[in-house]
């Protein structure tokens, strides 16, 4: 993987030094910048274009949800984790519908934000089964119903395997073709779906009974 140029985005000078500390511990991630609010954030990215941003929830002017949607507008390749002291699932629900890619506690071990990080970066972070029902259950549809016979049978057969919870790696293994014939067939089948990410092709997937409840593979 690739250095992955890195923003912090928290109000708080103990949260800023903890993360960078955290990110330090790999040299996979570059932190580039560390600013206090989302308008700081949104004219960083302008400026330096971050591959990811941890953004902070809570935070003196600008919060980080507000500041998420308006980033994911403009610059939609970034790739946005949410960090919080807050477990409430709503929070998670509402960043998603932002655009965010993931969602980080900030009590959990370094080792773990590294590992779902790098899982992050590299698009194969498997939601364990319990939260990606919730997800499915509350996440909102499209605007507009996708048609699902414009996919080939090769990419329906991918995106039953990505519903499923395997990672890309997993599903070219399965399959017989490589990773990154997974991953651009993934790109086609979100564009033609009108679909953002693996969440939004899981519930449909599962709409279509493509797969079944019983199919994430439990927890990961």
């Amino acid at each position: 993987m690739n250095r992955c140029r890195v923003l912090v985005v928290d109000d708080h000078k103990h949260a800023q030094e903890a993360i960078c500390d955290i990110l330090s511990l790999d040299a996979a991630f570059e932190v580039i910048g560390v600013v206090s609010d989302g308008a700081e954030a949104i004219s960083f990215t302008e400026q330096w274009m971050p591959d990811l941003i941890l953004m902070d929830i809570r935070m003196s002017g600008m919060g980080g949800l507000e500041a998420t949607g308006r980033i994911k507008v403009s610059y939609p390749y970034v790739k946005i984790v949410i960090i919080t002291v807050s477990d409430d699932i709503a929070y998670l629900l509402e960043a998603l519908k932002q655009g965010a890619q993931g969602y980080l506690l900030k009590n959990l071990a370094p080792s773990t934000w590294i590992e779902y990080l790098k899982a992050i970066v590299s698009e194969e972070a498997p939601l364990s089964r319990e939260l990606a029902f919730q997800i499915l259950k509350e996440f909102s549809a499209p605007a507009t119903e996708p048609e699902s016979d414009t996919l080939t049978a090769r990419e329906r057969e991918i995106l039953r395997q990505v519903a499923s919870g395997l990672t890309n790696r997993e599903a070219a293994e399965v399959l017989g073709i490589s990773e990154h014939t997974v991953k651009n067939h993934l790109k086609n089948i979100l564009q033609k779906l009108q679909l953002q990410n693996r969440v939004q092709l899981t519930r449909y997937a599962m709409e279509k009974g493509w797969v079944g409840r019983g199919g994430f593979g439990g927890e990961r």
